[in-house]
């Protein structure tokens, strides 16, 4: 890799996509900036995964909150739980993969959900569960 290529990664990272794009369309793979492209490819496939905890992390919140706050129901929160269930559906489905790690990630959404619901209800920590009280299929919905 030429020096020129290092330097447009670091300092211009759009144009360095673009330079690499152009590259493997036109088949010149050995002027390709293969280290970084690695990187970057390996980064999208995490960033998915982090998409697919956040969303799940939404989506126990406010389960948490449907079945801890009973009085405080609402629309809003139904909303949310549907709008996060579908967007989880379709993000697995554009990435069936990541269902092999569904249960890892619940677990991790789970521990920060339980922490967002203390902060939101102002309920003790002791009141919710340590451990996801649900199993995928019934946080999916």
């Amino acid at each position: 890799m030429d020096g020129s290529l290092y330097d447009l990664y670091e300092k211009d990272f759009y144009a360095w996509t673009q330079k690499q794009a152009a590259l493997l369309r036109a088949g010149k793979l050995s002027e390709i900036d293969i280290a970084h492209l690695a990187e970057e490819i390996d980064s999208m496939g995490r960033s998915e995964k982090r998409e697919l905890i956040s969303r799940l992390t939404i989506l126990l919140l406010h389960l948490l909150k449907w079945e801890h706050q009973p009085e405080r129901r609402g629309a809003s929160w139904d909303a949310t739980i549907a709008v996060q269930r579908d967007d989880i559906a379709d993000l697995l489905a554009d990435n069936p993969s990541l269902r092999a790690g569904l249960d890892a990630a619940l677990g991790s959404a789970y521990r920060k959900a339980a922490l967002m619901a203390v902060a939101e209800t102002g309920l003790a920590r002791g009141r919710f569960p340590e451990a996801c009280p649900w199993d995928v299929g019934e946080v999916l919905g």
